[in-house]
């Protein structure tokens, strides 16, 4: 798909609604050069009137009128505009004036000219003058008169002063025009109601099922949607319906809306996307017409593939907020409900819409008739990431000593995004050192960035850093001896993003199920850390908080959501998992009395100290063990598998049948800085 979409466009609207608007647009302009070619004439005139007049000193006008050479003046507001009894007359006087100052001047100032008086002229009358003016025209016997303003003028100045407010009206007036619904595609407001969606034309560069890995399930689903748009009739002839709407679920970056653009790129049809969040806007309505029009522009373009990227943000259960039903939100999910439903049966249209979070989706969105079908696209299997691994290093020069069947074993867990940018970061260190290729050694260091974040340069004291060494090694060891849990990676008591140390753990293969034996080893070693400080120091540190917390929620749900208790027995205790902002939390009530909730702690409490004890006697059985890899820690600061494997001797697997469970990699870190 190309990066560079173009904004769709909508051609709804009736044929009378259309000839309306044209006749809007078209009588606009008319109005708009009316009102321009009468303001421009009556500043025209306006300024040939005052062009005949000249502009005289006050002074020079009353020595002009105590000679009696004023025939008439008039005043309108502080200017007077007067007539000359002798033009020429006033104009020698004028040119003596000037003459005699340009006699006064000083050596090297410009001569002054004196103006041609014409036989109109105009000045400026003083404020307190008015009243001593009026006198001595009098006793001259000068005609005067008050000029009233021309009609001319005071018509302009109120066209400039009302200019603003009427081309408000003339854009309201015209825009009103355009349409009888001003929020439909050709109101006043049809911009902003309209659909955000962007769309990808199917001549454009196209994703297909050969540019994503890893999802088989996923591409087998979706096949039927890709065969129906290309040969819909194939379907009808049977009388079959496809799927109207087909809901993508999985973690993020697992490759959704790969998927979906793959589905275009396949059927060779338009591809609209757009966001969830897009629709929702302050303003009440306006989500609800962007859906209208999204909805009718798609059907406009069939066959198409209309694809909703996080749709919870707008499909959430209704009633569930504190505002009730009618907020912006609420009616936007209303118009999908009823644009989805109101779909004919040929209609060819498919809705693809993404999340990460389907358990809050309405269940009026999930119904058979809306998004009917359901196709989970989870994290990849080591085939998948093998295959995505492939994809992403078409552009990058490896070296021969890459192995990528390597890097996928070693990434049990990953998202097909995490991959990708594994791939990138090798590429990005593989350039920083200068090299030309990339190496294996830089597939390591991107991964060891991923998991455990960049290195940090803070100096701990000799004491600190021998209790992380213990804390680590507390980790190692009980990853190393409890069978059940996944083999150690590596061990490190360098800084890295927020923790003092690390251990990694890296699982051998992947697994889908979690035996009691094997939550009860993994929160043994989580406890490791602090156990080898109770064990070497004989006090607990401030640096197993992340430890504590995540073996505590391990505990907890073993008790009272797995049935791992026999004094609670096979009962389900749900401990809210809800967002508060769904409203659901806020009034529900905990459906178990103080009691249970006590037994829970108890029982909570004691698996936790039995795995502490178990810990506690492992590290000692292997206090010896302990101090070899403490002391390594101290000098090299790094310890690898195959360093662990000289130190420690080889480590002893289970028979695991077919169990397996997929929880990637895991690290476990010392105190937080």
């Amino acid at each position: 798909m190309t990066d560079s979409p173009e904004r769709n466009e909508s051609t709804g609207g009736s044929e009378n609604q259309e000839k309306t608007a044209a006749r809007g647009r078209g009588s606009l302009p008319y109005y708009l050069l009316i009102m321009l070619f009468f303001i421009l004439v009556m500043w025209g005139w306006q300024a040939i009137s005052n062009a005949n007049r000249t502009e005289v000193e006050y002074s020079f006008f009353l020595s002009q009128l105590e000679e009696g050479n004023v025939k008439s003046a008039s005043l309108k507001g502080l200017q007077l505009l007067g007539q000359w009894k002798n033009v020429e007359t006033a104009q020698n006087e004028l040119n003596s004036i000037v003459k005699g100052l340009n006699e006064d001047l000083k050596e090297g100032e410009k001569e002054k000219k004196s103006p041609e008086l014409t036989n109109l002229f105009v000045t400026n009358v003083p404020a307190q003058e008015n009243e001593n003016l009026l006198r001595r025209m009098e006793a001259k016997d000068v005609k005067y008169g008050s000029a009233n303003e021309d009609m001319s003028i005071l018509i302009l100045q109120s066209m400039i002063y009302l200019l603003p407010f009427i081309l408000l009206m003339a854009f309201l007036f015209f825009a009103m025009r355009r349409s009888s619904d001003p929020m439909g595609s050709g109101g006043m407001f049809g911009n902003f109601v309209k659909s955000q969606a962007k769309r990808f034309q199917p001549s454009d560069s196209q994703t297909t099922f050969d540019d994503v890995a890893g999802m088989e399930h996923a591409k087998t689903e979706l096949q039927e949607v890709v065969e129906f748009l290309k040969e819909p009739s194939k379907f009808q002839r049977l009388g079959a319906e496809i799927p109207k709407g087909v809901l993508l679920m999985g973690p993020p970056g697992t490759g959704k809306t790969l998927v979906a653009r793959a589905v275009a790129g396949e059927a060779g049809v338009p591809f609209f996307s757009i966001n969830g969040s897009e629709f929702i806007q302050m303003f009440v309505g306006v989500g609800a017409s962007r859906v209208r029009d999204m909805f009718r522009t798609a059907k406009e373009n069939a066959p198409c593939i209309l694809f909703i990227d996080e749709i919870d943000a707008v499909g959430r259960v209704r009633g569930a907020g504190v505002g009730g039903g009618h907020d912006e939100r609420e009616q936007t999910l209303n118009q999908i409900l009823s644009e989805m439903d109101g779909f004919e049966s040929n209609a060819a249209v498919i809705v693809i819409a993404a999340t990460n979070r389907p358990d809050v989706l309405d269940p009026a969105l999930l119904r058979p008739g809306r998004f009917d079908r359901h196709v989970a696209v989870d994290r990849p299997s080591r085939e998948g990431r093998l295959g995505i691994l492939k994809v992403h290093v078409r552009k990058v020069k490896l070296a021969e000593t890459v192995n990528l069947e390597e890097i996928a074993n070693g990434t049990i867990g990953f998202s097909g995004a995490e991959l990708k940018n594994i791939v990138n970061e090798a590429a990005l260190h593989a350039a920083r050192d200068g090299k030309n290729e990339v190496e294996m050694e830089d597939f390591d260091s991107a991964r060891d960035k991923i998991m455990m974040g960049v290195p940090r340069e803070d100096i701990m004291n000799e004491k600190e850093r021998r209790m992380t060494a213990y804390h680590e090694a507390g980790h190692a060891i009980l990853g190393w001896m409890l069978p059940e849990v996944d083999p150690v990676h590596k061990v490190t008591i360098v800084p890295r993003g927020r923790a003092l140390g690390v251990t990694q753990f890296v699982p051998e293969e992947e697994r889908f199920h979690m035996g009691e034996t094997r939550l009860r080893q993994q929160l043994a070693m989580m406890l490791g850390g602090r156990t080898a400080e109770k064990l070497i120091f004989d006090e607990y540190s401030a640096g197993a908080e992340d430890d504590l917390k995540r073996s505590s929620q391990i505990a907890r749900r073993m008790v009272s959501a797995w049935g791992m208790s026999e004094k609670i027995g096979p009962v389900a205790y749900r401990d809210s998992d809800e967002h508060p902002f769904l409203g659901k939390e806020m009034h529900e009530q905990r459906k178990y009395s103080e009691q249970t909730a006590f037994l829970i702690d108890q029982e909570m409490r004691t698996v936790m100290l039995e795995a502490q004890d178990l810990a506690m006697k492992t590290l000692a059985e292997n206090r010896e063990t302990l101090e070899k890899l403490v002391s390594a820690l101290m000098e090299n600061e790094v310890v690898s598998r195959e360093h662990l494997v000289e130190i420690l001797g080889p480590r002893k697997g289970v028979e695991r049948g077919d169990e397996t469970e997929t929880n990637g990699e895991q690290q476990n870190d010392s105190s937080e800085s």
